[in-house]
């Protein structure tokens, strides 16, 4: 299997964990939201907004394109940080934290 392969297989996983958590369903932010310039477009979007329709949405494009890998990908603490501050049990924070950390480590090392 490609690294290709594989973290397109590890963004279904995350897909599918947001959904399981209830973080999927959301509204298309609108087209200015994607204009910030801050981390995780933490003043235009929610962090589960970011995740759908950035990250995941910008990692498929390069899954699909064979594009080279970015150069690091460091998104689990900011996921985790976000769901303590939420409240989310143990257990989604766990999925969630592991779904996100295979994202992390195939971009990282690839």
């Amino acid at each position: 299997m490609t690294v290709h392969q594989e973290l397109g297989q590890a963004l279904r996983e995350l897909e599918s964990t947001m959904k399981a958590s209830d973080l999927w369903r959301m509204e298309r932010p609108a087209p200015k939201a994607f204009d910030s310039t801050q981390p995780f477009c933490v003043d235009t979007m929610s962090l589960p907004q970011w995740l759908r329709f950035v990250f995941i949405a910008r990692l498929e494009a390069l899954v699909e394109a064979r594009a080279p890998m970015p150069a690091s990908c460091d998104v689990a603490p900011a996921v985790d940080a976000y769901l303590i501050q939420e409240g989310a049990k143990t257990s989604q924070r766990v999925l969630m934290g592991k779904a996100v950390e295979r994202i992390d480590q195939l971009v990282t090392e690839n």
